[in-house]
């Protein structure tokens, strides 16, 4: 009932591997052809299967959790949007529920409006794993994805990104708040390129679902994290959860609740080629309405007044 991109590339390898071994080269030809005239499809809008996206299945896994959400504002939907979500935990659960599957929470708060959740481009290196991100509805988050979204006319679109990235999954343990946001500019220019409204969007509780061995700036297992994750792309955070049976250990998430804030809207005026000036005051404002998201609504969800985000 849950989205695990690890367990989908392990099924997705040891396919591969048979149908190479065995030569099955009637299945691997053709499926490669495909590859051919198919690749840039995670670039140019995806391909979002609604059969697949109103399985009874998604409803079970928003309800384990449950996972809720909630919205702060109205949006316009005659422009187009930059969803900066955060943080991004393990599997980002929040973000994926309420943006890439077809929520009927989303369509009753935001009518008009269409979203669309980059993932990281890697992902589409896999075989058959591309296949189901695309069916779900998960796009590349390319440059090159970015802008066919909101170089949409008439509006209505939203690009959802997790800003923080895999890095900021190495450090997803309950009750830390720490997101990798200021060296994260490109969203901002992509935003003033295209006059793509900014929006901040928090997922309470996202953290809880996993715990995750201590691994500490400085300790051998971030390092040989952090040296992973600028080879591959991807993160490797090690993480365990409950089993089938309640208290028991395994790879389940914990019913935790989840709860996705969207908030204010931020005005961007288009701006072809943005100057750097520009690019910095735009995302100090970002940053800022980060923050107030966070703590106008912290207390709602049991966090405790002394916390705060630490933002690298």
């Amino acid at each position: 009932m849950q989205f695990n991109p690890w367990e989908t590339v392990q099924v997705s390898i040891g396919i591969v591997v048979i149908v190479i071994v065995h030569n099955f080269w009637f299945l691997y030809l053709p499926y490669l052809t495909w590859l051919y005239f198919d690749w840039r499809t995670p670039e140019k809008g995806g391909r979002k299967s609604n059969c697949i996206g109103n399985w009874k299945i998604w409803r079970h896994f928003r309800d384990y959790f449950p996972i809720h959400l909630i919205k702060t504002h109205d949006l316009d939907p005659s422009h187009n949007y930059i969803f900066g979500a955060h943080p991004h935990g393990i599997f980002s659960f929040g973000t994926f529920g309420n943006f890439a599957l077809k929520s009927p929470d989303f369509e009753k708060l935001f009518p008009g409006l269409t979203p669309y959740f980059h993932g990281t481009s890697c992902w589409f290196l896999f075989p058959l794993l591309r296949e189901y991100m695309i069916s779900v509805g998960v796009l590349s988050v390319s440059k090159k994805s970015l802008s066919y979204v909101l170089s949409k006319k008439g509006g209505g679109n939203i690009s959802v990104i997790m800003l923080g990235g895999a890095k900021e999954s190495l450090d997803t343990h309950p009750g830390n708040f720490t997101l990798f946001i200021r060296q994260r500019k490109g969203f901002v220019t992509m935003a003033l390129t295209h006059g793509a409204y900014l929006v901040p969007v928090f997922s309470f509780g996202e953290n809880d679902v996993y715990k995750q061995i201590q691994n500490p700036e400085g300790s051998w297992v971030r390092t040989v994290q952090n040296r992973l994750q600028k080879i591959m792309s991807i993160a490797l955070p090690l993480f365990y959860g409950r089993g089938i049976f309640q208290g028991t250990f395994g790879l389940m998430p914990y019913r935790k609740p989840v709860h996705t804030v969207v908030g204010r809207p931020i005005p961007v005026q288009r701006t072809p080629h943005p100057t750097q000036q520009q690019v910095e005051e735009l995302h100090q404002t970002y940053m800022e309405e980060l923050r107030k998201l966070f703590e106008e609504h912290k207390g709602k969800y049991g966090i405790a007044e002394h916390e705060s985000l630490v933002l690298k």
